[in-house]
């Protein structure tokens, strides 16, 4: 490789994002106010968005939408997008973090760092064009995930979820690495253009290594996006887990997982399509059923949170079980809007939440119209939104995946999409049957810090104006797939 010939220009959001990480972890030590690391982490992701804008905007996306780095790396519509899903879900995650990690006197700078290089992997994950680019940036981002999932080391729960997730994420990337071993030995390369010219050189012949290693790849990608079965960490680890890391992961590394999947199937293996379609379908179906029908059960509103979170899986996969780029747009317009939507209803969990006193019981919440109409207006407004109700985000977001898996020709997935939001609907109307028709158990008001009001306001304009002006959101998605189906 040459470094002198390296447009470094293609991965600046990347590097800026990395550098802001080490920037965070040496200005610890020269300030006692931790605040003030959050505040320039805040500068840094504004700054990786204006990076990627600018790469986005006019010719620099033509210059760059080439893989680089040895065909490492591509800084694409498809990558630029997800960027800004990423972007948005750290930035409001910071937001919501900077009051509550005093609150709970977890207040170290090392966590900043963290939530940034974890940041720094998904979106890594989004412009990976080659599977050891992928598991490499899967690990930066699972391992920085590992830690801030155990970061409050006073709360049993919380390092009990970090050693879950560590040991099972773990068995997941021998899966994943497993797989990506019996690919290159069935293609002899990894990187994603190359398998491309060898399927299409082979025709109708396939190897048995090949089945064997994506089938190993799509596990391994199942747990990282928490599809049935293999969600079993997920519950515990969003429960036990800082509520302001829980919100995080619960898009982020669902975002990542779907980055690195859907430029996988439908770019490198759109020829074995007929093969992993329906493994995709019938996991879907489970994620989406066992999802909600586990989350009707919940009181504790970090683990419904948790379920809806593993039924949304199953809703984003319809998008790329349907392998058209009307799935693909839905695919990215609905990770966009469920940042918002996820984010702002852990936003109101940690605003919900005391010292001592995490208030994560639905009876929590009763009253809770009257004790503080503003904050429960807007709990209003994400429930409603993760149920599908018209015109917030989630609504056109699920009617952009519905619509694409019926014009795929996958009518039925698409019913059962349709049932199961219905479904959905009782255990998030719920929550605000119990705000506004309930009589409050305690009378005191939530103490509303300025940072985490507004992370609340931002995801709340963020899920009205979606709903309100998706098409230029659509539009933008739609422009950015076009590398996925080999434009």
């Amino acid at each position: 490789m040459n470094i002198s010939s390296l447009n470094l220009t293609a991965i600046a959001p990347q590097i800026i994002i990395i550098i802001t990480a080490l920037v965070v972890l040496l200005a610890e030590l020269f300030t006692g106010r931790k605040s003030l690391l959050a505040y320039l982490s805040l500068l840094g992701i504004i700054v990786a968005a204006i990076a990627s804008w600018y790469i986005w905007n006019g010719t620099e996306q033509r210059l760059f939408a080439v893989p680089m780095f040895q065909t490492m790396a591509v800084a694409d519509g498809y990558s630029l997008f997800l960027n800004l899903v990423f972007l948005v879900t750290a930035a409001l995650s910071v937001l919501a973090s900077i009051n509550y990690l005093v609150r709970e006197r977890i207040n170290h700078g090392e966590y900043y760092a963290l939530l940034l290089l974890a940041t720094g992997g998904m979106m890594l994950m989004g412009s990976a064009t080659d599977l050891m680019t992928v598991f490499l940036a899967l690990e930066i981002l699972s391992i920085s995930l590992y830690v801030l999932a155990g970061f409050n080391r006073a709360d049993l729960k919380s390092g009990e979820s970090a050693l879950k997730y560590f040991l099972l994420g773990a068995f997941a990337s021998g899966f994943l690495l497993y797989g990506i071993a019996l690919i290159y030995g069935a293609t002899g390369t990894t990187n994603l253009a190359a398998i491309v010219d060898f399927l299409k050189g082979t025709g109708p012949m396939r190897g048995t290594y090949l089945f064997i290693g994506l089938g190993l790849l799509l596990v391994g990608f199942s747990f990282k996006i928490a599809l049935v079965p293999f969600h079993m960490w997920t519950p515990d680890v969003y429960e036990g887990a800082p509520t302001s890391v829980t919100a995080f992961m619960s898009v982020g590394a669902k975002a990542a997982g779907f980055a690195a999947l859907g430029r996988l199937l439908l770019y490198a293996f759109p020829t074995l399509l007929g093969d992993w379609v329906w493994a995709l379908a019938v996991l879907s179906v489970l994620t989406m059923t066992l999802g909600n029908l586990t989350a009707l059960a919940q009181t504790n509103v970090k683990r419904m949170l948790a379920y809806s979170s593993i039924a949304h899986a199953g809703y984003i996969l319809i998008g790329l079980i349907a392998a058209n780029e009307a799935g693909m747009a839905g695919v990215l317009f609905y990770l966009l809007a469920y940042a918002f939507m996820n984010v702002g209803a852990f936003a109101v969990v940690i605003a919900v939440g005391r010292e001592g006193e995490p208030n994560l019981e639905l009876s929590d919440y009763a009253g809770l119209g009257s004790r503080q109409p503003l904050l429960a207006a807007a709990m209003a407004v994400f429930m409603f939104s993760l149920a599908g109700v018209p015109p917030l985000a989630g609504f056109f977001g699920k009617l952009y995946i519905f619509s694409a898996a019926v014009q795929a020709g996958f009518v039925a997935l698409a019913i059962i999409g349709v049932l199961n939001s219905v479904v959905s609907a009782f255990f998030y109307l719920r929550v605000i049957v119990y705000m506004y028709m309930q009589k409050p158990i305690v009378e005191a008001r939530p103490v509303l810090a300025p940072p985490l009001a507004l992370a609340i306001a931002l995801a709340v304009l963020g899920t009205i104006g979606l709903g309100l002006l998706p098409t230029p959101f659509l539009t933008l998605a739609q422009q950015s797939i076009a590398m996925l189906f080999g434009a």
